[in-house]
C-alpha cells in the first residue's frame, strides 16, 4: 500500500471525521491519506489534522470539485476515494487488479425509494452498456490508468457516475465489490430528499457533454439548450456547435482547421453560413449569422464573458433573453459552460436579428465589422483585449467568483 493515497472530500464532517481517519491509519498502514475540506463551516479541518491526516482546504463547495482539487496535489500511484463518514474495512477494495474497484455494501442503511441510483444505473448502461450494482459509491479504488482517464472529475455527486463511464470509455477493467460497510444513512424527510435531488441533477449533467475550463474544472456543457427552440435554423447551428463540442481535436483558429481539412472547427466554418443561407437565401445574411455566431464562441473563454455580450446585444436587437439570463449566475460561479453549442447558437440568434435589422449597405457595413472582429481575435485573443481595457475589465470581471 505504499503508493497508495486515500483521499476524502468533506464537508462539516466534525463529529466523524477524525473516527474514519484513525480507522485507515490503522488499516492502511503508509498509505497516506489526504482530507479535502470543502468550504466547512465547522472543525473538520482540525479534527483531519488531529487525526494525522494531510488537510487541503478549498473555498468550492462540491464533491467532484474536491475530490478533483486533492487529486491533483496527491502523489503518483492508486488511489482509494472513500466518503467521510464510512465505516467497515476497505481493505479487500484496494486489493484486487482492475483498473477501477467499486465497492457494493452489503445491506442498505436508510435512504429514499432508489430514484437517482436506478436513474444513475440506466444512464451508466445507456452509455456504456455496463449495469451497475452502485452506480453512486463514493468508495472506489483507481489504478494509475483509472486515475489518468477519469480526473477531473465531473462536478457535485456526479462524480462517481461518470467516473464508471469514463473507465469503460478507454476500455478499462471495472468491478464491483460486496463489502459489508455502513455510512450515515439519509432518510425520507425532506433533508434526505433534497440531498438525492441534487445527487439526480448532478448525474443527469455529468452523463452529458463536459469540458475542462480556464482553472481545470471539468463542468457541464449545457448550451445545447439553446437549441430546444421552434426555430429549426437555431436548432441546426446548436447541433452543429455540440459536434464541436464532442469531437473536436486540438486545432484553434481558422488556419489550424483549414490545415487540417475535416474538422469539426471546418464543419462549423461552412454550416453555419450555409444554414443562415438556407433560411434568409442572402449572401450578406449568411455571412452576418455566420460571423456572429463564431464572434459569440471567441468571446466564450472566461466565465460569463459571451452571456454578458449577448445579453447586451439583445436588449439592442430585441433577441430572447430567458435561457441567457437563466444561464448566467452558474456560468458566472462556474458551476457550468456554454461549450460551442450554446455560443454558436447565440452568436446566430443575434446574427438573424441583426439581418432583420439591416438592409442594404448598412448590412454590409454590420458584416464588415463583425468580420473585423473575427479577424482580430485570430491574430489576438480578444479576452487579452477585454481586460487590458479598463471598463470592458471590469464589466468582464463582475459577478464572478
Amino acid at each position: 500500500m505504499d503508493d497508495l493515497t486515500i483521499l476524502i472530500a468533506a464537508r462539516n464532517e466534525e463529529e466523524r471525521i477524525a473516527e474514519t481517519v484513525t480507522a485507515l491509519r490503522a488499516e492502511f498502514g503508509g498509505a497516506e491519506i489526504l482530507v479535502v475540506d470543502g468550504a466547512s463551516t465547522d472543525g473538520t479541518a482540525a479534527a483531519a489534522e488531529a487525526a494525522g491526516a494531510i488537510v487541503l482546504r478549498v473555498e468550492r463547495r462540491g464533491k467532484g470539485e474536491a475530490l478533483s482539487a486533492g487529486e491533483r496535489v496527491a502523489a503518483p500511484g492508486a488511489l482509494l476515494l472513500c466518503d467521510a463518514d464510512v465505516r467497515g474495512l476497505l481493505q479487500p477494495l484496494a486489493a484486487g487488479d482492475a483498473d477501477l474497484r467499486v465497492a457494493a455494501f452489503s445491506r442498505r442503511v436508510g435512504g429514499g425509494f432508489g430514484i437517482a441510483k436506478r436513474m444513475a444505473r440506466e444512464l451508466i448502461r445507456l452509455q456504456t452498456g455496463f449495469t451497475a450494482r452502485e452506480p453512486l459509491s463514493g468508495q472506489r479504488r483507481l489504478s494509475e490508468r483509472a486515475r489518468a482517464a477519469c480526473f477531473p472529475l465531473a462536478p457535485g455527486f456526479g462524480c462517481e457516475l461518470r467516473m464508471t463511464v469514463d473507465a469503460l470509455r478507454a476500455g478499462l477493467t471495472v468491478e464491483e465489490v460486496e463489502l459489508d460497510l455502513d455510512h450515515r444513512p439519509t432518510g425520507r424527510d425532506a433533508g434526505g430528499f433534497a440531498h438525492r435531488g441534487r445527487q439526480l441533477l448532478d448525474a443527469l449533467l455529468a452523463a452529458g457533454p463536459l469540458a475542462v475550463n480556464h482553472r481545470g474544472l471539468r463542468l457541464p456543457l449545457v448550451g445545447w439548450l439553446a437549441g430546444i427552440r421552434p426555430d429549426p435554423a437555431i436548432a441546426a447551428v446548436t447541433a452543429i456547435g455540440l459536434a464541436d463540442d464532442l469531437w473536436s481535436g486540438k486545432e484553434r483558429g481558422f488556419k489550424a482547421h483549414l490545415a487540417a481539412g475535416r474538422t469539426t472547427g471546418v464543419l462549423k466554418l461552412a454550416g453555419i453560413p450555409l444554414v443562415a443561407l438556407w433560411r434568409t437565401r442572402s449572401l450578406s445574411a449568411a455571412l452576418l449569422v455566420g460571423a456572429s455566431a463564431n464572434l459569440m464562441n471567441q468571446l466564450d473563454t472566461k466565465p460569463g464573458r459571451a452571456l454578458k455580450a449577448y445579453i447586451a446585444a439583445a436588449f439592442v436587437l430585441d433577441a430572447p433573453l430567458g435561457l441567457a439570463v437563466l444561464l448566467l449566475p452558474y456560468d458566472l460561479r462556474e458551476r457550468l459552460m456554454l461549450g460551442d453549442a450554446g455560443s454558436n447558437a447565440l452568436g446566430a440568434m443575434v446574427g438573424f436579428k441583426s439581418v432583420d435589422r439591416f438592409r442594404g449597405w448598412g448590412r454590409w457595413a454590420a458584416v464588415a465589422g463583425v468580420v473585423a472582429f473575427n479577424l482580430v481575435g485570430e491574430r489576438r485573443s480578444l479576452g487579452e483585449l477585454i481586460e487590458r481595457t479598463p471598463v470592458l475589465s471590469e464589466v468582464d470581471q463582475l459577478g464572478r467568483l
